[in-house]
């Protein structure tokens, strides 16, 4: 049964194809770059845009079953050609942002969500994972911490329980070679709740050295973010946090502990396999 990975350029679809490759499983890793694909010996590389459908009869051809990143734009055409080449189960790469209240107007959940709908509406067999927020999302800091600079955060008491990309790809894993994940939508996240100041106390304790942190009020956090992201996904994802830091713990979901019974792996875990990121500059 050969999978397509789409985003195969990223990081939970670069180690999915490395896992099926590994075990044994046949692969095609797809990219609308493919020739900046890495790819172990062996595995099939083809072009796939996701809005550009005339690339999709080539990397879909023999394929059984895709991992999926979300991208709105071509999701109906990709369905559609999808289902012509055979298709029968797809793995989505989804958000825990999509079972927000209004989802289908919030700009960071409705990219989601949108692709969900697709899917749902189709005939193929669909698997949901809807990660909350990853562990790599503290690589947002590594400019200030590198330069030994405080960490500025609106809401740095913000609690949420982040799951190592890793654990992200053992669980897809597992949905695209076995048969107990098939059909169920997961809501994925790490085995602790951490605030973001609890975090940074983590990563200053693997770096051994302090990273003071400073808060800022909302409207400073909007023009810093609003340097790197369109307004209206600014104003969601710091709503996001402002009520993450109302709420107390994060609750914790689905981990590779529940899904798979092996340990989730710990943020402290990312923070020593991703110290190299914050090296002070030089």
């Amino acid at each position: 049964m050969k999978t397509l990975v789409t985003g195969a350029r990223g990081t939970i679809g670069r180690t999915v194809v490395d896992r099926l490759h590994a075990a044994g499983h046949p692969v095609r890793a797809a990219s609308a770059r493919p020739a900046e694909l890495t790819v172990p010996a062996g595995v099939e590389v083809a072009e796939l845009a996701l809005d550009r459908p005339e690339t999709f009869a080539a990397a879909l051809r023999d394929v059984h079953q895709v991992f999926l990143y979300p991208q709105p734009a071509g999701i109906h055409e990709l369905v559609t050609a999808a289902g012509a080449a055979g298709v029968e189960h797809v793995v989505l790469l989804s958000s825990s942002s999509v079972l927000g209240p209004d989802a289908a107007n919030d700009p960071l959940a409705s990219h989601s969500l949108r692709v969900e709908q697709a899917l749902a509406a189709s005939a193929l067999t669909c698997t949901f994972l809807r990660p909350d927020a990853f562990a790599s999302n503290a690589l947002g800091w590594a400019r200030p911490i590198g330069r030994s600079m405080p960490v500025q955060l609106a809401y740095p008491d913000a609690h949420i329980a982040p799951i190592h990309p890793e654990d992200i790809a053992d669980i897809a894993v597992a949905a695209l070679t076995g048969r107990a994940l098939t059909g169920k939508s997961l809501t994925l996240t790490g085995a602790e709740s951490l605030s973001f100041r609890e975090q940074l106390a983590v990563l200053a304790d693997v770096l051994g050295r302090d990273i003071p942190v400073e808060h800022i009020t909302r409207a400073e956090a909007e023009q810093q973010l609003g340097r790197h992201m369109p307004a209206p996904m600014v104003s969601s994802l710091l709503d996001l946090w402002e009520a993450a830091d109302r709420h107390g713990p994060a609750t914790v979901a689905d981990t590779t502990e529940t899904l798979l019974g092996r340990p989730a792996r710990p943020f402290r875990q990312w923070a020593r396999e991703n110290a190299g990121a914050f090296t002070p500059a030089h």
